[in-house]
C-alpha cells in the first residue's frame, strides 16, 4: 500500500495532509525517514511512525490517566464546552479513545481514558465493585447521622432503590471524603442534597487501588503502567 494512503487510513489526516507530513520528514518507516508519499509499505510487517509515535493499529490498546481541570467535559466533541481530549494534544487518533465513565464539567480530578472497551467495563460496571473516592467540599456541616445514612444507603430524589452502601470520612466540618461503587447520574451531588446539604467543590481522588498521580498538574496526563492497567482491570 502507498504510504500516504496508509497514513490517511490510520489517522485523521487527509491524503493531502498525509503527503505534507511525509514531505516535512515527520514520517518514518522502520526508523528511516521517508519523504515520498508513493513509497510502498507492508502493512503487516513495517512499523510506521508519525511525529515519533507508532500508528494506533501497531500500538495495541492505550491507557491514560488525566488530572481533569474544571471547565472540561468528558466527551470527544462538544459545541459549548472544552473537552478533555483537547488536553491530549500529543496523541493521534483521538476519536478512537473514550473516557472511562464521566466527571461533570465542574468536577476535577482523576479521569481514565482508553480505547479498550472491555477494560473500561470492568471499571464502570457496579457488579465489579470498583470503589471511587471523592474529596467533597460542602456548603455547610453535615447532619449528625450522615455517616450512618451513607453506610446504609440513601434514597435519591426520583429513584426507587437506595444507593449501595458507601463510606464517609470527615476531614473538617465542611470537607469530607466519600467512597462509592456506583456511578448514577450526578450521584455524589444528589446524595448530599438528600442529606440537606450542597456540594460546592468535587474532586475525584482515586479509582480502585489507583490514586491520582501527585506529579500530574491540572490538565496533565500520562500513560498507565502495565501494572496499573492490570490492577484496575481485575474483576475480583
Amino acid at each position: 500500500m502507498r504510504l500516504d494512503k496508509y497514513l490517511s487510513q490510520c489517522t485523521q489526516l487527509t491524503r493531502s495532509l498525509a503527503t505534507t507530513a511525509i514531505r516535512q520528514g515527520r514520517v518514518r518507516v522502520n526508523e528511516k525517514i521517508i519523504k515520498s508519499s508513493s513509497q510502498k509499505i507492508n502493512e503487516d510487517t513495517d512499523i510506521v511512525l508519525l511525529n515519533g509515535q507508532a500508528l494506533a493499529d501497531k500500538l495495541g490498546h492505550r491507557y491514560f490517566i488525566l488530572n481533569k481541570p474544571a471547565g472540561f467535559i468528558c466527551a470527544n466533541h462538544d459545541l459549548e464546552h472544552k473537552v478533555v481530549f483537547e488536553l491530549l494534544n500529543n496523541e493521534i487518533n483521538l476519536d478512537r479513545l473514550h473516557t472511562v465513565g464521566r466527571l461533570d464539567v465542574d468536577t476535577t480530578g482523576l479521569v481514565l481514558i482508553s480505547d479498550d472497551g472491555q477494560w473500561s467495563h470492568t471499571i464502570t460496571s457496579p457488579k465489579y465493585h470498583q470503589e471511587k473516592t471523592y474529596h467533597v467540599e460542602l456548603a455547610q456541616p453535615l447532619i449528625e447521622d450522615a455517616q450512618e445514612q451513607v453506610e446504609k444507603g440513601i434514597m435519591l430524589h426520583g429513584e426507587t432503590h437506595l444507593t449501595k452502601p458507601g463510606k464517609l470520612e470527615h476531614i473538617s466540618d465542611t470537607h469530607v471524603s466519600l467512597s462509592i461503587t456506583e456511578g448514577r447520574y450526578h450521584q455524589v451531588k444528589r446524595m448530599f442534597a438528600a442529606l440537606g446539604n450542597r456540594v460546592v467543590g468535587l474532586h475525584r481522588h482515586s479509582i480502585g487501588e489507583l490514586a491520582l498521580d501527585e506529579t500530574l498538574q491540572e490538565g496533565e496526563y500520562r500513560a498507565l503502567t502495565p501494572q496499573e492497567v492490570l490492577l484496575l482491570g481485575k474483576t475480583s
